[in-house]
């Protein structure tokens, strides 16, 4: 029989749920610094709504179909080719559906992170996808690669480092078609990004940190063969990445971003995701962790980084997702097990297996 004080206590997921609708419906007055990222803010929370199961029993299908028809919204095209721009913020006027899209100038193009989590919005959303400028994201794409391989936020930005390259190679694979892509480049930047930890960093020569460690790891399992040597870790460098990642769960249960750093619940997913596609998930102390998020909830509901800070839709979401790939074990949860059940998570698109599935029969040009 397993000690009653070491069981969890329940998942607060009405209180969640109650969070992100919240987030979605105006963002409360210590959000307000991420409303030029409503894209993100957005996906965080719609993704939530999704892990936790609700978005079809607690969210009605007119809201679901406004919700897409705003993500629309923030899509443009121009010179560059098509994508979503971060926030309506951006946009000089209204869009009705009788008007034809606006062209972006200069000043307001789509933003690279913005297109991925707007596609895999709406694909949690399960829009159909008829509205997507394909070639035009592909070019979009193919303007935001820097001559080292690296791409930027926007196109013609000095903004760039390992979370935009990810978002490239996510688009590129969501479309199933790479011909906007420098692949050899693109993966010889992520080996320069590599440290001598068996991490990775933004960019090269900067400290290893857990979340583009993950980016670097899903970037090189999402990219095509080319052959070119940097394309795959060797077993030495993998052994050393898997030891760096297993080394930042510390004994609270969570992870820490960075070596020597406090744990944060966002690296729960970040660490965790990347182990899970290195093979190497069944290292990871998944009770410990769950113990950790657990202690990270606050009780009107949402996710904070760690226990007693404020929650806010980032921290909710990648809690939820790492507890989608390491659920506990029923023995450690009693009689609230049915509050820590998750539907299974594709760590390399950061979506439900059910969205990623949904990704891949809609959005390709060519149906697979």
């Amino acid at each position: 029989m397993s000690d009653p004080s070491s069981q969890l206590s329940p998942l607060l997921r009405a209180g969640h749920v109650a969070h992100c609708r919240r987030c979605l419906n105006g963002l409360p007055a210590s959000q307000t610094d991420v409303d030029a990222s409503r894209l993100a803010l957005s996906f965080y929370c719609i993704g939530s709504l999704d892990l936790l199961g609700v978005l079809e029993e607690q969210v009605s299908v007119k809201d679901r179909k406004s919700w897409a028809q705003w993500l629309w919204e923030q899509h443009a095209r121009g010179k560059y080719g098509s994508g979503f721009r971060p926030s309506p913020f951006m946009t000089a006027k209204h869009l009705s559906e009788s008007q034809k899209e606006l062209e972006y100038t200069d000043y307001d193009t789509p933003h690279i992170i913005m297109t991925y989590t707007a596609l895999i919005s709406l694909a949690i959303l399960r829009d159909d996808f008829s509205r997507l400028d394909r070639e035009g994201l592909l070019q979009f794409i193919s303007a935001c690669q820097r001559e080292d391989g690296s791409f930027s936020t926007v196109p013609g930005s000095n903004e760039s480092d390992l979370r935009t390259l990810y978002c490239a190679f996510a688009i590129s694979s969501m479309l199933n078609d790479w011909s906007g892509v420098d692949v050899p480049r693109a993966l010889a930047f992520v080996a320069t990004c590599r440290t001598y930890e068996g991490g990775y960093g933004q960019s090269p020569f900067c400290e290893a940190q857990g979340g583009t460690t993950y980016i670097a790891i899903a970037s090189l399992q999402l990219a095509p063969a080319t052959g070119a040597e940097s394309e795959t870790l060797t077993p030495l460098e993998r052994q050393a990445t898997i030891r760096w990642l297993l080394d930042n769960q510390d004994k609270s249960g969570g992870f820490s971003g960075r070596t020597g750093k406090d744990a944060d619940a966002c690296y729960c997913f970040w660490c965790g995701a990347a182990l899970k596609i290195l093979g190497a998930g069944h290292l990871v102390n998944s009770a410990a962790l769950a113990m950790f998020l657990s202690r990270c909830q606050f009780k009107y509901g949402g996710i904070a980084k760690s226990p007693g800070e404020n929650p806010d839709p980032y921290h909710t979401y990648l809690s939820l997702a790492a507890l989608s790939m390491y659920p506990p074990e029923a023995s450690a949860t009693g009689t609230y097990s049915a509050s820590w059940n998750f539907a299974p998570l594709d760590p390399l698109l950061n979506a439900k297996e059910e969205t990623a599935l949904w990704i891949r029969q809609h959005i390709p040009a060519a149906r697979i």
